[in-house]
């Protein structure tokens, strides 16, 4: 369905680290592998206006239409392209498209996906089980929930959700069969954690595992971040926005790495986080860890 009168609200985290960090300046050449809504994109665009360009790169061909719309008045500065950023050298090279002064990726879920019931990511709405970014692609959060096996089940939520009761809620899951929406799952995770659980619901853990499993988040990622060396310039930037230990580990294993032979060099040795102003008045950037790194050889 396309985008007409009105666009969903949209507050990009950490966006003046991340122009920090990536320092665009007129001119410059950008990839914004996770577009989302174009929050970051806008302010990139509007530092390398009005000679620069940026390639936005987004799974979900949602999130390229809002951002075409949100993005139109920057004409040909900006190309979007739909497709997973795991397949980030082949588009740079269709599109001629490199070397880049910097890349930049925004992890997780967006706004609008939680946001949009029928996408089934969110618990607290009723919803199909789907959490797929790209809706053409086959599995789906029921596929997982419906059809594997208790073990496999039980370890992407070890996994990818950091659950301690992973045996305990796939056991349940399994003997709750079938569950069709995200309503009845999250019933069944309280079902065996009860209904409080500290700060966060219950069923959190267990709907982050299953989007990542979905969408093969965590080899994506790493896959990706292997190609970005090639694609920076000297000097180039790398900043990546995480939301959870598991991704935060991936880049920052990645960035050290990296740097001890020289391909890299840390711009920040610790982790940025947003500020305590930023998370009073968007409680969505509260989890958001920020990590910069530049080419250099």
């Amino acid at each position: 369905m396309l985008l007409t009168m009105s666009l969903p609200a949209h507050t990009p985290v950490m966006v003046n680290e991340t122009l920090e960090g990536l320092q665009p300046g007129r001119g410059g050449h950008f990839i914004d592998c996770t577009v989302g809504l174009g929050g970051h994109a806008r302010a990139i665009l509007e530092r390398i206006s009005p000679t620069g360009k940026l390639l936005g790169i987004d799974a979900d061909p949602e999130a390229i239409r809002t951002a075409q719309d949100r993005l139109s008045d920057y004409g040909e500065a900006i190309v979007l392209v739909n497709d997973s950023f795991v397949n980030l050298r082949a588009i740079c090279e269709k599109y001629d498209f490199c070397p880049v002064d910097g890349i930049l990726f925004d992890l997780g879920v967006s706004s609008m996906q939680l946001d949009t019931a029928e996408r089934g990511f969110s618990f607290q709405r009723e919803a199909p089980l789907d959490m797929r970014f790209d809706p053409s692609q086959e599995l789906t959060a029921s596929d997982i929930v419906n059809a594997f096996p208790e073990r496999e089940l039980a370890r992407i939520l070890k996994e990818y959700g950091e659950e301690r009761h992973s045996r305990r809620i796939a056991r349940h899951i399994v003997y709750s069969r079938p569950i069709t929406s995200t309503l009845r799952l999250a019933q069944v995770v309280q079902q065996v954690l009860g209904s409080k659980r500290g700060r966060i619901h219950p069923a959190t853990r267990t709907f982050m595992a299953l989007r990542i499993a979905v969408n093969e988040e965590l080899q994506s990622l790493s896959l990706a971040l292997e190609q970005t060396i090639n694609l920076l310039r000297l000097q180039g930037r790398l900043v990546v926005v995480s939301y959870h230990s598991l991704e935060d580990r991936i880049v920052k294993q990645f960035m050290r790495s990296k740097a001890s032979n020289c391909a890299l060099k840390l711009i920040s040795r610790k982790v940025i986080r947003p500020t305590s102003l930023e998370i009073e008045s968007n409680q969505r950037s509260r989890s958001a860890k920020l990590r910069i790194a530049e080419r250099s050889k």
